[in-house]
């Protein structure tokens, strides 16, 4: 998920955000793998074709399409995507299925 936050959003809704995260990580057991980070900018030229600007992202890992669905069923789950939709101005939600591969080769358009 790519996301970017409404510039009015206060700290306390921030910090509410962070906190409703930190159930889902704790509370939801089928997440094999949480990251979050923000965009970084390094000079190359690709990054000048982005039309929207996403500075934050968060990327959830789970073995399997049912881990998925038991993941965005959960109560926790429901807690903070209310409380993200209220705080985001636009984002971009995908779901993929990954090859484990770890050199990327067992792929095929």
């Amino acid at each position: 998920m790519l996301f970017r936050l409404r510039p009015e959003v206060s700290l306390e809704d921030r910090r509410a955000l962070l906190d409703a995260w930190a159930t889902v990580l704790n509370d939801i057991p089928v997440i094999r793998r949480a990251r979050v980070g923000r965009r970084v900018r390094i000079g190359r030229s690709y990054e000048s074709l982005t039309r929207l600007d996403f500075p934050y992202v968060a990327v959830l890992e789970f073995d399997n399409v049912e881990a998925l669905r038991a993941y965005l069923d959960h109560p926790a789950h429901e807690a903070l995507a209310t409380r993200l939709f209220a705080a985001i101005a636009d984002t971009l939600i995908y779901d993929f299925d990954v090859t484990d591969d770890p050199q990327g080769k067992d792929f095929s358009f």
